[in-house]
């Protein structure tokens, strides 16, 4: 996995389980992945080393992990856009389009 696919990984299981980071790892975590911030600038902002600031962020990403692994909602959402895209592809119909697109809504 490059870079860009493990930025993007997190920012979809931020999306799905940043509710369940205390306050300080999902605002870390925004910082360094939505907001582009080097992990000095993070420091600086909390006061804290460099070093700290990477530990936290590699427990949070950790902890985010976790939760996909037990709960499985980033892998069935992308199984769901996969199985989506196949329908859409296979049938071409007004009423289906229509009802696969309010599919895609409930997520």
């Amino acid at each position: 996995m490059d870079d860009f696919e493990k930025n993007l990984r997190i920012n979809l299981l931020l999306d799905f389980y940043g509710n369940l980071l205390t306050d300080k790892q999902l605002e870390t975590l925004q910082l360094y992945f939505r907001e582009d911030l080097s992990l000095q600038e993070i420091a600086n902002i909390y006061q804290v080393s460099r070093n700290a600031v990477y530990d936290n962020i590699q427990k949070a990403i950790k902890l985010l992990e976790t939760y996909e692994n037990k709960l499985q909602l980033l892998a069935k959402f992308e199984k769901r856009k996969e199985l989506i895209q196949r329908i859409r592809d296979t049938f071409k119909d007004e009423q289906l389009e229509i009802y696969l697109k309010e599919l895609e809504q409930l997520d």
